[in-house]
């Protein structure tokens, strides 16, 4: 007779797990969030916001006006879809950048990556292949892997394999790159997604933080200008107020066909029902006036910071290095000379120059390079990136033969 399990031993409970979790990683991101705690770590790990910019009065006075003036029903169950305010601000938005849309078009959810999980919930069967890009966002993958998809590269120049089910790109100012898509491109993905009936995952979490210039039009605008229709397009577009407004809200949206948003409600019903109805709330009053401002506000002081990391880069990465020059958003992606290991690195980093960064060999789903790192600039001073930065580069020449001949 086998001997009955001890429930109080953990690996015992390792059988009971489903095939799936087999699939589950932990984020090698939010382990690394657990450094800014320390204080004598310069951080360009986490790419969160700075909260300093977050627009806290506003949001205050926001949650005392929605409770005085509706409390009850901001402390209210309320509809899965969405609060009717704001999903029509977000259609509006929508249809002003060129994508037009009606409220039934708009599913609120709990932060963009409940739409990615969703999205994977809807589409994805074990062995179905989700096309990315090298590098992608590890959070898309991370939300993607409980549905137990293989991953092949994107490839504009050749048809999809056999499988292939989805596309998932980030075309504005991307995590982790900084890579914007040129409009050839966005047009050759659509290309290859018709040929291959492919549903695209837009996820456009940085599209609003561009320092300037004239901006890509997104895929799902070009995507209707096509089809004739939101109805006949194939691209989900995936926003967040997480980014310019507060990542607590949790707080993002899809925007999409009726068909596909009727049964992401239905997924979103089985989850969690709906999305804080008093943040969807203050959210819809918080947007309501002023946020071009706040948008403009947000883009001056990333422009700063991006522009401080690049000066920085310049000064202090030995010959070798080279790095992504991203016109928004909050990320360089950093190229190392071959044979170098970022997550060793990183390790050397925080013991010897208490420096963190992301390695880059976890946002590859395919073909790793770990002679990368990604660099966020969205939270340290100017002060902390140049100090940073240097010590990034000591570590690295050191590991080089110590030439430290800088890059011009």
């Amino acid at each position: 007779m086998t001997p009955p399990t001890d429930p109080s031993d953990p690996s015992a409970w390792t059988g009971r797990f489903s095939p799936r979790m087999a699939h589950v990683r932990a984020s090698e991101i939010r382990e690394l969030l657990k450094l800014l705690d320390q204080p004598d770590i310069i951080s360009f790990a986490g790419g969160i916001p700075d909260p300093a910019l977050f627009p806290l009065e506003r949001v205050q006075a926001a949650y005392a006006a929605v409770l005085a003036e509706n409390g009850q029903a901001a402390l209210q169950y309320s509809v899965s879809e969405g609060l009717p305010a704001l999903r029509a601000w977000i259609a509006e938005r929508m249809t002003a950048a060129g994508a037009p849309c009606g409220l039934d078009n708009i599913l609120i959810t709990a932060g963009s990556q409940q739409a990615l999980d969703l999205i994977g919930k809807l589409f994805l069967a074990p062995g179905d292949t989700v096309l990315v890009e090298r590098p992608t966002y590890m959070g898309a993958l991370g939300a993607f892997n409980a549905y137990e998809p293989t991953y092949a590269a994107l490839d504009l120049a050749g048809p999809p394999p056999a499988g292939a089910r989805l596309a998932y790109v980030v075309p504005d100012f991307a995590n982790p790159s900084g890579r914007t898509w040129p409009r050839r491109e966005r047009e050759a993905l659509l290309d290859l997604a018709e040929a291959g009936d492919l549903v695209l995952v837009e996820d456009a979490a940085y599209r609003e933080l561009g320092f300037g210039g004239t901006a890509e039009p997104a895929l799902l605008a070009l995507d209707i200008a096509r089809s004739g229709s939101i109805e006949a397009a194939r691209t989900l577009f995936c926003g967040t107020f997480s980014k310019t407004l507060s990542p607590a809200l949790r707080l993002g949206w899809v925007c999409g066909p009726r068909a596909v948003i009727d049964r992401l409600v239905l997924l979103k019903q089985g989850g969690d029902l709906h999305a804080s109805t008093i943040n969807q709330m203050v959210a819809a009053r918080v947007v309501s006036e002023g946020h071009e401002a706040h948008l403009e506000r947000l883009r001056a002081a990333y422009r700063a910071k991006s522009e401080a990391m690049q000066a920085a880069l310049a000064r202090h990465m030995p010959l070798g290095v080279s790095w992504s020059k991203p016109q928004g958003g909050m990320f360089v992606w950093v190229t190392l000379p071959p044979g170098f290991d970022g997550a060793q690195l990183l390790e050397a980093c925080l013991a010897e120059e208490r420096v963190a960064f992301v390695p880059g060999a976890p946002f590859y789903a395919v073909e790793p390079d770990a002679a990368s790192l990604r660099l966020s600039y969205s939270l340290p001073t100017a002060d902390d990136i140049d100090e940073g930065v240097r010590r990034l580069g000591r570590a690295i020449a050191a590991r080089m033969g110590g030439a430290m001949a800088k890059v011009g």
